[in-house]
């Protein structure tokens, strides 16, 4: 492909997913240039112009967008028109855990509960152990979703399986339903800021938390709906996870924009744990042509003693 044609994928990619939060920024932007007191700051950000143009201005000159509020009910229904995918390349991964980190911070996590977890794993005792970042997949046939009483946990039109807090009695079917491990219960009531405990309630931030019920990964509805990356995405800087909608057939890293249809063929990607039919929406590629060699303390000294 050749750069002109993956400067174009990327700036339709940019047009679709982060226009409407991007283009009221530069507006806001360009308003701002009219006002002669503003102080630069020096910091550049890059802004989608009106007709679809990368610009970069100072920051000062932007102004925070009014944050929407999704209500419960409304998060049920999902964003329209899309259907979100997570494709993951353990080739890139280094166990920096940059993308458990910001995810752990943006949604006040303590440090016990782990919404994405960096699993080391080997296939057998001969092969090469890698390293494996596991979340909740976002079953396109979820477990969890069927065996819920109250209909706490629930699959949007967009792919997302979210979870609803003010509804949940904290049963726990669905930690036992769900192959994949990726639920955690709040055994205790979270120690979170009182700025934090203030904001209003959304199972799309999963915020505030609470005592008695169920959390998992929700795929960071509240930033796709602005247009932009999951904070573990955009942590990473190997460029490990790609994300994107299906419906487009395209994920981005934030470095590169390209089709999944031709990433998942080309590399060979899959879905753990098929033969249980949940349909996963994240997919792995295998650790293959690795960028680093793998690094673990235990695992050196054993072979070492071998």
């Amino acid at each position: 492909m050749s750069k002109i044609t993956e400067n174009n994928n990327r700036r339709d990619f940019l047009k679709k997913g982060i226009a409407a939060g991007a283009l009221s920024a530069t507006a806001m932007a360009i308003t701002a240039f009219q006002n002669d007191t503003v102080k630069e700051s020096g910091e550049k950000v890059k802004l989608l112009s009106p007709d679809g143009e990368i610009v970069e201005v100072d920051s000062a000159y932007i102004k925070p967008a009014p944050e929407v509020h999704i209500s419960p009910k409304e998060a049920r229904t999902g964003i329209a028109d899309k259907k979100m995918v997570m494709v993951i390349d353990l080739s890139r991964c280094k166990n920096l855990r940059k993308c458990h980190d910001a995810c752990e911070k943006m949604h006040h996590l303590a440090p016990e509960k782990e919404w994405l977890k960096v699993l080391k794993m080997q296939n057998n005792e001969d092969s090469s152990p890698y390293w494996q970042p596991t979340m909740c997949f976002h079953c396109d046939h979820p477990p969890c979703v069927k065996v819920c009483p109250v209909d706490a946990t629930f699959k949007r039109t967009d792919g997302i399986v979210l979870i609803d807090t003010d509804r949940c009695i904290g049963c726990r079917f669905c930690m036992v339903a769900c192959p994949y491990s990726a639920r955690s219960f709040d055994w205790s009531e979270p120690g979170l800021p009182p700025e934090v405990l203030s904001q209003p309630y959304s199972p799309e931030t999963s915020v505030p938390a609470k005592r008695g019920t169920v959390s998992k990964c929700d795929f960071c509805p509240d930033m796709v709906r602005n247009g932009e990356m999951p904070h573990c995405v955009s942590a990473c800087p190997n460029g490990v996870f790609y994300f994107g909608d299906e419906y487009e057939d395209t994920v981005s890293n934030g470095d590169e924009t390209v089709r999944l249809s031709k990433l998942l063929k080309d590399k060979g990607g899959y879905r753990l744990m098929e033969e249980f039919g949940t349909k996963p929406r994240v997919y792995y590629l295998p650790a293959v042509n690795r960028l680093f060699p793998f690094e673990d303390d235990e695992f050196t000294k054993n072979k070492s003693a071998e």
